[in-house]
């Protein structure tokens, strides 16, 4: 039997995290065969502990968290990891000690496949922290593609729904339409593509539903680390940090 790359997942959110491993286990029922998939790990530190950090912006803090979910991920046998928590790649960019095995990075697969099928303008959804942050603009414009975020009173309304209701497992109607309303607007202004990069958001924005095609940051992530596990893919080489700096440790 071909030998296969052992996955880690490193929650931050759980709706998110549950999308991401059902996406991971389910991508081996379709090309291994039935009951297949690589080894997978899920390490998940509750919210709670990382949201007071959130909020204060000390995000050196959130790191050290999630480092706690990476080194139980490494203890465990696992060779890779994703994070299936777009928001949490903020923290996991800081300059700090390197994580003990590699990270797949969100921006990176998202980036890269609205690269592949020709998008130029991408509108932004997700949390404030990641509208407002540098991680996507700094992954589309590297491919040539402007990045566009939604406005400031659009801004509060997706952020509200993600922390009220979508990480909690709470999806309605009228959330749905707030957030076609946004795309819709996004649109306006020229983007041919809007990306999800709450990994929840798609759990609540279906593609048949969207004005815009949509680039599903949790689902890309998955599918690609499937392909690493597999063989398909090369094991990545970041293992924190900027990504400017993302090299394999010596």
């Amino acid at each position: 039997m071909q030998s296969h790359h052992h996955l880690g997942i490193l929650a931050h959110s759980a709706e998110g995290a549950a999308l991401s491993f059902q996406t991971f286990t389910r991508e081996g029922f379709t090309r291994l065969g039935p009951h297949a998939h690589p080894d997978v790990t899920l390490d998940l530190i509750p919210l709670s502990r990382s949201m007071p950090h959130w909020e204060s912006g000390d995000y050196p803090a959130v790191r050290a968290i999630l480092r706690e979910s990476a080194e139980r991920l490494a203890a465990a046998g696992a060779d890779f990891f994703i994070c299936p928590d777009n928001t949490a790649h903020l923290a996991f960019e800081l300059d700090g000690d390197p994580y003990p095995l590699p990270g797949l990075h969100i921006a990176e697969v998202v980036a890269d496949t609205a690269a592949e099928r020709g998008h130029r303008k991408v509108g932004i959804l997700g949390t404030r922290f990641t509208m407002e942050g540098p991680v996507y603009p700094r992954a589309l414009a590297a491919r040539g593609i402007e990045a566009v975020i939604p406005a400031k009173p659009d801004r509060r309304t997706i952020d509200a729904i993600i922390f009220e209701e979508l990480v909690n497992g709470v999806f309605t109607d009228a959330s749905r339409a707030a957030y076609r309303a946004v795309i819709t607007t996004l649109a306006a202004e020229g983007c041919d593509a809007v990306a999800l990069v709450c990994t929840e958001i798609p759990l609540l924005v279906t593609p048949d539903f969207s004005p815009l095609p949509t680039l599903d940051s949790t689902r890309l992530q998955a599918r690609a680390a499937f392909d690493v596990a597999i063989g398909v893919r090369p094991l990545p080489t970041w293992y924190g940090g900027p990504l400017e700096r993302s090299t394999a440790r010596s």
